[in-house]
């Protein structure tokens, strides 16, 4: 993790809830386009080729699935393209379930670069005074799926370092994964008890109780809140402006590059590639300091 995990955890926060509502509230393609590849390249600049790799494929199933789907359920607009049991297929559908997959896929990416940044002990520094019991419970929440994975994955090769399940057969492949199964929930369940316990014990929720930080709040933080806060406000009057405006039925609007759009595309840019640009600069710093050892 580079300079953008670096802020503090209220200004990581502000940024994470302004991409994903831009993300979430416009399907015109530039936004859509634009969130996706900033999303998807500090993924990538964070994990591994390999996890990289895996994801993207995923995604792209994804991505082709929805877009296939939608045309089943939708028979709007006016370009057809064939008939299938008598119902027109047409253009406009593809075109916007291609939008939606890519929100929603560009949405997904924010979630795990959120998870990257956003850890527990920051999401409880944030709203742990406020509302104590529900941030301790979506704090669970949120690393839940990513602690089951990699428990389940060690699980996985134990077991198969012990000689079980060596089979290649469907039953013994799917008894394999039921044990994994079994043995990850049981595990699971006692985490969150343990978690819970050892909250209470350390007086977590209690009136009075001091809090230790280790998130000063400097003028980097100032600086890129006011930052955030002009990108905000710019992005909320091209959108009322009626900049991010696309219509895809009857007939799918073009994308009028205008002065507009040329500002707003700019802003977003910068916006959605912020932390990847942030995560590049420190690993070129990294490298040229290793240089010189």
């Amino acid at each position: 993790m580079g300079d953008f995990a670096s802020f503090h955890p209220a200004v990581s926060f502000v940024y994470y809830v302004l991409v994903l509502a831009v993300s979430m509230f416009t399907l015109h393609p530039v936004p859509v386009v634009i969130s996706m590849a900033g999303a998807f390249l500090y993924f990538a600049l964070t994990h591994r080729i390999r996890v990289t790799v895996s994801d993207a494929v995923f995604y792209i199933l994804l991505f082709i699935l929805l877009s296939l789907t939608n045309p089943l359920f939708v028979h709007n607009g006016e370009t057809i393209l064939f008939f299938m049991n008598g119902n027109p297929i047409t253009l406009e559908v593809f075109l916007y379930g291609m939008a939606m997959a890519g929100m929603l896929i560009g949405v997904m990416y924010w979630c795990k670069c959120y998870q990257i940044v956003m850890t527990s002990d920051k999401f409880l520094y944030l709203f742990g005074r406020a509302v104590p019991r529900l941030s301790l419970v979506l704090s669970m929440a949120l690393r839940f799926i990513p602690l089951f994975k990699k428990h389940a994955g060690e699980v996985r090769r134990v077991q198969k370092t012990m000689g079980m399940y060596a089979g290649t057969g469907i039953t013994d492949r799917l008894l394999f994964s039921l044990r994994v199964f079994d043995s990850v929930a049981g595990w699971s369940l006692e985490n969150a008890i343990d978690t819970a316990d050892s909250m209470r014990a350390r007086g977590y929720g209690l009136k009075g109780r001091s809090n230790f930080s280790v998130f000063p709040f400097e003028k980097k933080d100032l600086l890129m809140l006011a930052v955030l806060a002009a990108a905000a406000a710019a992005v909320l009057g091209g959108y009322f402006a009626g900049v991010f405006d696309f219509s895809y039925y009857p007939a799918a609007d073009q994308v009028a590059f205008g002065s507009g759009l040329i500002v707003q595309t700019v802003i977003l840019s910068a916006l959605m590639l912020l932390p990847a640009v942030l995560e590049i600069k420190e690993k070129i710093k990294w490298n040229y300091l290793k240089s010189g050892i």
